[in-house]
C-alpha cells in the first residue's frame, strides 16, 4: 500500500492549492490512498494564516466528503484532520471532532503554554530557552495527549527540532515512554518527510525514535505534511527506507476510525 496521510490545502492559510489539486498529484505519483488532513480551527490563537475558521469547517467536510466519492474508482480518499492538543481548549475541540464523520484525527502539539514554538515569526523565543527541559516537556505533553482518547496518530512526534535547535540529554528514555503510552491507547505515530524541508533536515521523529518504535511494535504510518500539490509523497523513498530498516513491513491505515495493517509499498 503506498499512501500519504498528512495533506493541507489553502484553507488553512499557510498551504496552496485545492483538495482536487492534491488528489491529482497523488494519481499521478501512484498512491492507493490519500488522505486529506487539514488543521482544525484552532481555538488558541485567533491567526487565519495558521488555521481555518469554524465556519469553513463545514465546507472543509463537503468537499473532502464529495471528492471521496467523485474519486472512488481512481484513488482512496479519506476525510482526515489535524487536530491541536492544548488542554484548556480540548472540550472545543472534542465537540468540533464527534460532530464530523474523520476517517482519523492526527493529534499534534504546536503550542507548549503561550507559544507556538513552530511558528518561524517566534523563532527568537529559542534564545536562552532550556532546550532539554523544552523537549522533555513537550515530550510529556504528546504521552497526555494520547490519553485523552481524541486522536489516532501523533504527528511529527518530535516537531521541536524543526529549527535543528536540539537537546543535549539522552532522550530515549522520553522516547520509550511515548511509545508506550501510544501504544497503549491503540494509536499509531506517522514518520513525516516535513523535517526534510527545514533546518532540522531530517524525517520526524529521528531515526532512534522510529527503530526503538518498531522494537515495541508501535505502528507507524506515513504523511508528507504537504502545503502544496507537488509535495504529495515527497521525499517518501526516505521514510521508506527508515521505516524498512528498521523492522517494519506494513503501515497503518484508516477508514472511520478504525486502524488496520497493510504491507507496506515503496
Amino acid at each position: 500500500m503506498k499512501l500519504d496521510y498528512h495533506v493541507h490545502t489553502y484553507l488553512c492559510g499557510h498551504a496552496e492549492g485545492t483538495v482536487e489539486e492534491s488528489i491529482e498529484s497523488a494519481i499521478a505519483k501512484g498512491f492507493d490512498e490519500i488522505g486529506i488532513a487539514d488543521h482544525l480551527p484552532l481555538l488558541y490563537v485567533d491567526d487565519p494564516s495558521l488555521s481555518m475558521s469554524r465556519d469553513q469547517l463545514e465546507f472543509y467536510v463537503d468537499t473532502v466528503q464529495g471528492l471521496k466519492e467523485r474519486y472512488r474508482s481512481r484513488i482512496k480518499v479519506l476525510l482526515g484532520i489535524e487536530a491541536d492538543y492544548h488542554p484548556p481548549t480540548l472540550d472545543d475541540v472534542a465537540s468540533m471532532l464527534s460532530a464530523h464523520p474523520f476517517d482519523y484525527v492526527i493529534g499534534s502539539i504546536h503550542i507548549v503554554g503561550n507559544w507556538i514554538f513552530d511558528d518561524p515569526r517566534e523563532l527568537k523565543r529559542y534564545d536562552g530557552l532550556d532546550l532539554d527541559r523544552f523537549y522533555i516537556e513537550y515530550l510529556e505533553s504528546l504521552k497526555a495527549m494520547t490519553e485523552t482518547g481524541l486522536y489516532d496518530i501523533v504527528g511529527h512526534p518530535d516537531l521541536v527540532k524543526k529549527f535543528d535547535k536540539r537537546a543535549s540529554v539522552d532522550l530515549a528514555p522520553h522516547y520509550r515512554s511515548l511509545l508506550e503510552a501510544i501504544d497503549a491507547a491503540g494509536m499509531c505515530y506517522e514518520v513525516n518527510t516535513a523535517g526534510l524541508r527545514w533546518p532540522a533536515r531530517e524525517v520526524y521523529p529521528e531515526v532512534a525514535f522510529v527503530k526503538l518504535a518498531a522494537g515495541i511494535g508501535v505502528p507507524v504510518t506515513l504523511g508528507s505534511d504537504a502545503h502544496k500539490p507537488d509535495d504529495v509523497g515527497r521525499d517518501f523513498e526516505t521514510s521508506v527506507k527508515i521505516i524498512q530498516d528498521s523492522g517494519y513491513t506494513e503501515l497503518a491505515a484508516f477508514e472511520g476510525r478504525e486502524m488496520r495493517m497493510v504491507p507496506l509499498r515503496p
